[in-house]
């Protein structure tokens, strides 16, 4: 993923060699862990440098704050969701609409909910973040995926694929992020889910009569 990364949250350097990987694997990690237990108040650079079993010393080498800390932990994790979405559209390519937006509520809802903890943790820690970049950057990849999925359609109609998938990604994303936001009970929760599945395939079906 390409963004312009604010120089305050800009991580010292990358790690080259396997065992500097390791190592900074285990830094965002520790920092995953460490903003689970205490929150965005409480993490600091020892804390995390503790939890990861590395001197502080060690850890600014890659991160110089605990700012940048959370921005790796974030855009590492929009890559990872990024990754997941990319792949289903891959898969599905040349299939129904219909089965195009089920296979892509799945893997969303899959991604955002099955830690939902992690998912809340990680929206209030950018709150005071310029994460803008970030964002605008995992939503283009995203977009560029979903945009060749359902261009590949074989039921595709006669309207802007750019507007199909606006609306789609729209009312997906936004559904599901107020899914696990709300922090619904499980039965509420799969209800929503086809809910969300039967409103899309509405629109898909109106999208063919024109």
């Amino acid at each position: 993923m390409t963004e312009t990364v604010p120089p305050a949250l800009k991580a010292r350097k990358r790690p080259v060699q396997r065992r500097s990987g390791v190592t900074v694997d285990a830094i965002l990690e520790a920092t995953l862990q460490v903003l689970l237990r205490e929150g965005m108040k409480r993490l600091t650079t020892t804390r995390v440098a503790a939890r990861a079993g590395v001197s502080v010393g060690t850890m600014y080498q890659y991160f110089p704050n605990k700012q940048a800390l959370v921005y790796a932990l974030n855009a590492r994790y929009l890559d990872t969701l990024a990754e997941r979405i990319e792949a289903t559209c891959t898969v599905q390519r040349g299939v129904p609409m219909a089965q195009m937006v089920d296979a892509l509520i799945d893997t969303y809802w899959a991604a955002k909910t099955e830690r939902a903890d992690v998912t809340r943790a990680l929206y209030r820690s950018v709150t005071e973040l310029d994460n803008d970049a970030l964002v605008h950057a995992f939503a283009q990849r995203v977009d560029t995926a979903t945009h060749a999925m359902l261009a590949s359609a074989c039921d595709l109609p006669p309207v802007d694929v750019r507007a199909i998938n606006l609306a789609l990604s729209s009312v997906i994303y936004g559904t599901v992020r107020n899914a696990f936001e709300r922090g619904l009970p499980d039965a509420e929760a799969e209800a929503l889910r086809d809910s969300l599945g039967a409103m899309c395939r509405a629109y898909l079906q109106t999208l063919a009569s024109w």
